[in-house]
């Protein structure tokens, strides 16, 4: 039987909508996708995993969006009426000092053309494809969760990531005690058992 070259489902809108808010990308997780594609894919996926922005946004993005201390974009969600406001920290400075500057919009395919989102969509999926991911229940809007446990581990507050990332404080919340409170915990237990031992 041989494997499909795109999946015939892209693009279909689901007929549920489901609360991913906690479900993330571990940095293992995003190294072994990251295997599977091009250095035009992979400037999506860590552009994502470092912004929070949904797909619609990244491919959008101009580097007239990308000032001196934050990239300002509206937001297609909010039909364009509230802004992400996303601080230059110096991970997000590092991954767009490797993206090249060979168009107005930040963000091109092997083509040196803007991304239509169907079309990356299909080039992640093969990605996925390729890496063996395609069973794992990981989609690539879940960079949003991982780029909220980013900012907080950077040492923003929950409420500044909830503007950052226009989420509701709780869904913020949820994440960082599942995540990041979670770590936090194992490595405490780590820290006691070995004191115990000496």
């Amino acid at each position: 039987m041989g494997k499909l070259s795109s999946n015939p489902a892209e693009g279909i809108k689901h007929l549920y909508s489901s609360d991913r808010s906690e479900i993330i990308w571990t940095d293992a997780d995003i190294a072994q996708v990251k295997a599977g594609c091009s250095e035009e894919v992979k400037w999506v996926i860590d552009l994502a995993a470092h912004t929070g922005l949904r797909v619609a946004d990244l491919l959008r993005l101009s580097w007239s969006h990308v000032g001196p201390d934050a990239i300002i974009i509206s937001t297609g969600k909010s039909r364009h009426k509230r802004e992400a406001i996303i601080p230059r920290y110096d991970a997000l400075d590092e991954v767009l000092t490797r993206i090249p500057k060979r168009s107005p919009v930040v963000l091109t395919s092997t083509k040196r053309k803007p991304w239509r989102q169907d079309g990356f969509n299909t080039m992640f999926w093969r990605a996925k494809q390729r890496t063996d991911m395609l069973e794992r229940d990981l989609h690539f809007h879940d960079l949003r969760g991982t780029a909220a446990t980013k900012f907080y581990i950077a040492g923003l507050s929950i409420r500044v990531i909830s503007e950052i990332m226009a989420w509701e404080e709780e869904t913020v919340e949820k994440i960082i005690r599942r995540y990041v409170g979670r770590n936090s915990a194992t490595k405490e237990a780590i820290r006691s058992l070995n004191a115990s031992k000496k």
